[in-house]
Parts: C-alpha cells; structure tokens; sequence
C-alpha cells in the first residue's frame, strides 16, 4: 500500500486522462465523458468513425492503425494530466461464437499483443478492456493479464449481462480492469435500477414502414422487404421462432436436420423484455431476433443505436453524407454499450477517489 500511497501522491492532480484504442463509432467514449473522465484521442482505422466520434464527444479523432500507432502519440494525448487510462476493445469478430473459425494466425488476434505492448511502453496508471466472453478462453488473453501483472497491475475481469446495467438488450461482454493504484474492479449494478426493455428504448419512435424513412430522423429508416419476407414477419409472433409458420413459409435450409437447431433468425422482439444481442447485421428481419415487435419490418438504424444505448440524437452521418446501411449497422453493431461504458467510468472514478482518500 505504501508504493501505492507514493504513486498517488506523484499524480499532478486528480484527473483521469484516457485514450481510447478501437475506439469506432464513440459508445466507449461517451459512456467515460459521461462519468467526468476526459477522453483526449481516439484511435481508429475506419474513417466512417470520424463523423460520429468528434460530432458527439469532446476528444480527438486519429485514423490510424494501432499496429503503426506511435507511443509518443499515446504519451502526448495523456500528458499533463494525473491518471492516465489506456482503454480499448480489440476487434471482437475473433473471438465471438459467431465465428467458429477463429485461428491464432488470424491478424486481428494480435491487436491484443499491440495493445499489451502499448501498455508496457506507456505504463498508464488505469487500463481497461471490454471484448466478447470467448476472448477469455484463449491463451492470448492470459498472456495480456500475465503482463499487466508482471508490470505491477493489480487486474480482475468478469463477463457480465449489459441488461443489468441498464442497457435494453441482453448482450454478455467480458470486462478488464486494471490499476497500479490498487485493486480494482467493476461496480455491481445498482439495486435500484431497472430493467430496460424494448418498449421503454424504442416504443414511442415514429412509426414506419418496411423501405420507409422517418422526416424528423434519417436513420429512423426500415430496410425493404421481399414479398415472402413480408408474409414471413406478418406471421411472426414476439418471441417466437420460424418454427411456427406455415411450412411454405420456412427456408429450405431450415427445413434440413442441420438447419432446425438454427431458431433464432426471422424473429420478432418482445415488447416487455430486453433486445437480443444487436450485431452488425441487426437491420435486416433474416439476420436474427431482429424484427420489430410489432411492425412488419426490422428495426431501424436509430433503434439498434438505442438499444446499444447511445443517445436519441447520437449523430452518426453528416448532414450532406449519404446514410449507408451497412456501414452504420457496422459501427452501431460494433460499439461498445454507452450504459456499460458509464459502469466502466464510474469504477474507474469511484476507484481513483478511494485510492486517493487512503494516500492522504
């Protein structure tokens, strides 16, 4: 506790400096400004992020590859400051159950090692992580959580359910923390808060049709349906799988042995009740538990940013830029929980006081 106390008492103030690595479309790093850290840059290689990361936060935008990033541009966005936070969420596609293929030669796997190095080269006080649960199972996550502690890091991760942090959508995520400060780890969610539901994020949006947009919001708009995907959803209950339809209406994929352990594709979501996970594909009525509770059509681009819980009046799109679907369900379906990354924050803060409180 001793080296500890000292360490604290080194800092020039109290202030929690971050630089946010992977950072997308902003969900990490509006959910940390929103707890009083200040987010100073913002590291991507999709030049897509730069719109809605910089119209939306306070920090800057550098496209650039981690793999190439400079270590003196991490120590120049965090000096001056007192608690420096090196945070980031390594492209999770990897590591998810979606893709079962994953293989350690892949080049996205070793965007963890160049985050572990980063690390050793900047020795921020705070480092934090989120990523998919099945990053954990894997040897390369061990060597990160191995070298965070071989540098003094006192670490603690846990998988958690978003929806009990009050994001409307059920969506397991592993998170990281780790501090040279002392032990640290993440909050529990508050006994008081209250599950969102998809009623409660999206129930009172304007409602529109299948290929129709919204006037008072361009990503409020519902991707077109085939004439048997129309059939399809309009016999569709919330909650329930293609397993209820007429069989003219099923797949024929589905309708093999190997395609009836697939029910979860086609669906509707339920009003009282948390979203599925919202991946990048989550505007289309095929690609998952992704139909409207009640509408016949998809969600929209806005609604699948609210049940990531970015704010109604996210800007993600410039107002002279065309609105690409695909694209933007990429950023959207990526982004880290705004509501998650607050409980990331407030850990963080929360941890930084104490430390702070028994140097004294």
């Amino acid at each position: 506790m001793k080296t500890e106390a000292k360490l604290i008492r080194k800092l020039p103030n109290p202030l929690i400096s971050a630089v946010d690595l992977f950072c997308g479309a902003g969900g990490l790093t509006r959910g940390l400004e929103n707890t009083g850290v200040d987010v100073r840059l913002g590291i991507d290689t999709d030049p897509a992020c730069e719109f809605p990361y910089t119209a939306n936060n306070n920090a800057k935008f550098l496209l650039k590859s981690v793999e190439d990033l400079k270590v003196s541009q991490v120590k120049a966005a965090l000096s001056g400051c007192g608690v420096r936070l090196v945070a980031g969420c390594a492209p999770c596609q990897t590591f998810s159950t979606y893709n079962q293929k994953a293989r350690p030669t892949d080049s996205r796997w070793w965007l963890l090692k160049r985050f572990s190095k980063l690390v050793n080269d900047v020795m921020p006080e705070i480092v934090t992580m989120e990523n998919v649960p099945g990053l954990s199972r894997q040897d390369v996550f061990e060597q990160f959580v191995k070298n965070l502690e071989c540098n003094g890091f006192n670490v603690s991760h846990c998988i958690v359910d978003c929806a009990e942090f009050g994001v409307p959508q059920h969506r397991e995520r592993l998170v990281l923390l780790a501090s040279r400060l002392g032990p640290i780890s993440l909050q529990p969610p508050s006994m008081k808060s209250k599950e969102a539901t998809v009623r409660t994020a999206i129930g009172n949006l304007p409602r529109i049709a299948a290929g129709g947009t919204s006037s008072r919001d361009r990503l409020h708009h519902g991707s077109t349906l085939s004439e048997l995907n129309l059939r399809r959803i309009k016999a569709s209950k919330p909650g329930g799988t293609w397993r209820e339809w007429d069989d003219d209406l099923i797949a024929a994929c589905h309708k093999k042995a190997t395609g009836k352990t697939y029910p979860s594709v086609y669906g509707r979501m339920r009003w009282n009740a948390p979203a599925p996970t919202i991946t990048t594909q989550f505007f289309g009525f095929g690609n998952g538990r992704f139909g409207h509770p009640e509408q016949d059509r998809a969600i929209s681009l806005r609604e699948g940013a609210i049940l990531q819980s970015f704010p109604r009046k996210y800007r993600f799109v410039a107002p002279n830029q065309p609105v690409a679907i695909k694209s933007l369900g990429r950023l959207i379906g990526n982004a880290v929980p705004v509501k998650l990354a607050e409980a990331i924050g407030k850990s963080i803060v929360e941890h930084v006081k104490n430390m702070s409180c028994m140097s004294n």
